[in-house]
C-alpha cells in the first residue's frame, strides 16, 4: 500500500491532484484544505496517503496533516460513509472543529457540512465519540497568489455545495465584519463559522 509521496505538483483540480514521483504520475484526491495549501503546479510536495482499493478501482487520497488522514480513516469507518463523503466531510470543516462537534454531540453543527444529513451526524457522534484523536494544531495559513480572493472563497463554497446567494452574503459579511485576511484559508474558516451559524 502507498502511505506516503513526496514529489513534484504536476497538475491542480479542485480535490485532484496529479504528483510527480520519480517519472511516474499519481492521481490523488484532496480534501480543500490540502488542495489550497500545496502551492501551485511545479512545487515540491509531499502528502500522507490513504489507499483505497476496490474490485474496479485503486484511489489515492492525499493529506498534508496527520490529523486529516486519522479523520478520514476514522469516518470511513462510520457505516454508510465511503471515501467521496468522507473527503466531503473534510472540506466543509476543518478537522479540529470536526473533532469537537463529534466530542461534544453536535449534531446540528454537523449537520451543516453539505452532504450530511441527520441521520449520518447522529451516527458520527455514536461511532466517533469515543474514537477520537487529541486535535491537532491546523495546519499554517499559505499565502494564495494572485487571483481575487472573494471569487476563490465563492468558488470553493460552490463546490462545496452552498448557494451561491448565501454564499456571497456570508463572504460580504466576514470581509465588512474583519475586513480582508492574508490568506485563503483565513478567509475560508472565517466564513464557514459564519455558515455554521
Amino acid at each position: 500500500m502507498i502511505a506516503h509521496l513526496t514529489g513534484t505538483l504536476l497538475e491542480k483540480h479542485v480535490q485532484r491532484l496529479v504528483v510527480d514521483v520519480a517519472g511516474v504520475g499519481y492521481d490523488v484526491q484532496v480534501p480543500l484544505s490540502t488542495f489550497y495549501a500545496v502551492g501551485d503546479p511545479g512545487a515540491r510536495i509531499a502528502l500522507r496517503i490513504h489507499t483505497h482499493v476496490r474490485e474496479d478501482a485503486l484511489q489515492l487520497f492525499g493529506f498534508l496533516t496527520p490529523l486529516e488522514l486519522t479523520m478520514f480513516e476514522r469516518l470511513l469507518s462510520v457505516q454508510g460513509i465511503g471515501p467521496k463523503v468522507a473527503l466531503s466531510v473534510l472540506s466543509g470543516i476543518e478537522p479540529g472543529d470536526l473533532v469537537r462537534a463529534i466530542r461534544n454531540s453536535d449534531v446540528a453543527r454537523l449537520v451543516k457540512i453539505p452532504g450530511v444529513g441527520r441521520k449520518t451526524g447522529e451516527r458520527l457522534v455514536l461511532e466517533l465519540k469515543d474514537r477520537l484523536p487529541d486535535a491537532a494544531a491546523p495546519i499554517d495559513d499559505a499565502p494564495v497568489e494572485g487571483g481575487d480572493l472573494r471569487d476563490d472563497v465563492l468558488s470553493a463554497l460552490g463546490n462545496l455545495g452552498y448557494q451561491r446567494s448565501a454564499a456571497e452574503k456570508s463572504v460580504d459579511r466576514v470581509l465588512k465584519t474583519n475586513g480582508a485576511p492574508a490568506t485563503f484559508e483565513a478567509l475560508l474558516r472565517d466564513v464557514l463559522k459564519v455558515m455554521a451559524g
